[in-house]
């Protein structure tokens, strides 16, 4: 059974770093879309976007440009960045770890020493307002209605994110 999440997360100043597998499609995504909610409602400076992966096989690459052919399709924007692996230095330097399914949930917590920064790791899921799903799922190996699907659900959850950060 998973935790639950809870609502405990502060706002201003706020150092948000997002998570996936290879850091190249929905972490990424949720990075960049969180920028752009966070310029439209003129709170930069105020909240810091980073993501990255559990795995290091991408570390260097940009964006999957799949992912970014959504984003610029559905948002007009494009994804900027490049894969970086999860250090477990980023517990200390970030406020909220934000997981996108269970299994990069389960691994960030493994390497939390003794459970210290337990608080700090949520599913990005568990701030969506609409849709029901408890995964980001992973489009990688999936076509053109995967990536898309996973800009609109980003979209969702990041929106609920910034008006909790907000509340």
């Amino acid at each position: 059974m998973w935790p639950q999440q809870e609502s405990d997360t502060r706002i201003m100043n706020s150092k948000l770093l997002f998570i996936c597998l290879g850091n190249i499609c929905r972490s990424p995504s949720a990075e960049n879309i969180m920028n752009l909610l966070i310029r439209k409602h003129g709170l930069e400076g105020k909240i810091v976007c980073d993501s990255a992966g559990t795995g290091g096989w991408h570390v260097g690459n940009p964006p999957d440009a799949r992912m970014s052919a959504a984003a610029l399709k559905k948002l007009g924007m494009e994804l900027e960045g490049s894969a970086r692996q999860f250090h477990p230095s980023d517990f200390e330097a970030f406020d909220l770890i934000l997981a996108m399914d269970h299994e990069n949930y389960a691994n960030i917590l493994r390497l939390a020493p003794k459970g210290q920064y337990d608080h700090k790791v949520k599913l990005m899921c568990s701030y969506c307002r609409t849709y029901p799903d408890r995964d980001v799922p992973d489009p990688y190996y999936g076509g053109a209605d995967g990536f898309n699907y996973v800009i609109d659900l980003l979209m969702d959850a990041c929106g609920g994110l910034l008006e909790e950060l907000q509340a």
